[in-house]
């Protein structure tokens, strides 16, 4: 795998402290028996995972001059929703894993029910995060905010990708039903990260469309990049179990295109992605650089 640069990787430690540092605080334990849930809420959602989501949040709205706290608190929000879908997503009656970031699933290390309590709570925290003032000034804004990110996270987006995903193991699928699988999954959550910044700073939505092609091309390659991972990869390093796919018989952009031709597509993809940034200068760089992250990461 390619070096991180230096930039990148500062960047990637300072907002995983951050994030980690706000989930801290808005995830204080009660003193009553809700403490086991918050408990649950804190293994699942501080300490580990890359952040990327909340990278690109803070990355975009430097495009706009968004002041930093503002676009951590809607990164925060996004993280949530990305952790409650993967504490469900790891359940019995989804995929059923029991590692997930280098350490048992939640279900594994507290139980089902807890879990489930868990996931729910996060993606409730998600829109109470935005929802509130600090957040956004302007009350448009901040409903805009939610009713995006209530569309990324719903039937229109991620979970209709995994509803997808479920139906896909009675059928074969071809490139064009996992792309679309895929742009719902994974994508639409990082296209609300674009999305955000432009909301937050007022473009025009005729204006938005480098941002919206920059999204939809990262997340296809990042997305072809876990499949390669799934393939290729090290537990070690991943944090989760590799194989899953093959085992299960899903089709994935690897099982389809072959390895050679999967990371040609997610490399013509990072390409792509950093064309649609032209009409920027340098503030828009962190953002070239997560798309070249996209496909050199190994985990």
């Amino acid at each position: 795998m390619a070096e991180i640069p230096n930039g990148l990787k500062l960047a990637l430690e300072q907002i995983g402290a951050e994030i980690d540092g706000l989930f801290e605080t808005i995830l204080s334990l009660p003193a009553d028996s809700r403490s086991r849930l918050y408990d649950a809420m804190r293994y699942a959602a501080i300490g580990g995972g890359k952040r990327l989501r909340p990278l690109l949040v803070v990355a975009a709205c430097g495009l706009f001059h968004i002041g930093r706290q503002q676009a951590l608190r809607v990164g925060l929000a996004v993280e949530s929703i990305h952790v409650y879908s993967l504490v469900h997503d790891d359940l019995p009656c989804m995929d059923d894993d029991d590692l997930r970031r280098g350490k048992p699933t939640l279900h594994k290390a507290f139980d089902e029910s807890t879990a489930v309590l868990a996931g729910d709570s996060l993606h409730a925290l998600a829109f109470e995060i935005l929802a509130d003032e600090a957040t956004h000034e302007d009350p448009f804004v901040r409903l805009q905010l939610v009713a995006e990110l209530a569309r990324a996270a719903g039937p229109s987006g991620m979970a209709g990708g995994q509803m997808m995903d479920l139906a896909a193991s009675e059928s074969t699928l071809d490139l064009a039903a996992v792309t679309r699988l895929q742009q719902l999954k994974t994508g639409a959550l990082i296209g609300f990260c674009l999305e955000a910044a432009a909301i937050m700073g007022r473009v025009p939505l005729e204006s938005r469309t480098p941002l919206r092609g920059y999204s939809r091309d990262v997340g296809l390659a990042f997305q072809i990049a876990d499949d390669l991972l799934d393939v290729e990869g090290e537990e070690a390093k991943t944090g989760k179990k590799v194989g899953k796919d093959s085992v299960k018989g899903k089709e994935t952009f690897v099982s389809l295109l072959g390895r050679e031709r999967a990371r040609q597509q997610a490399d013509l993809l990072v390409a792509q992605a950093i064309e649609h940034l032209q009409s920027f200068g340098g503030e828009a760089d962190l953002l070239r650089e997560i798309a070249r992250f996209a496909v050199a990461r190994d985990h």
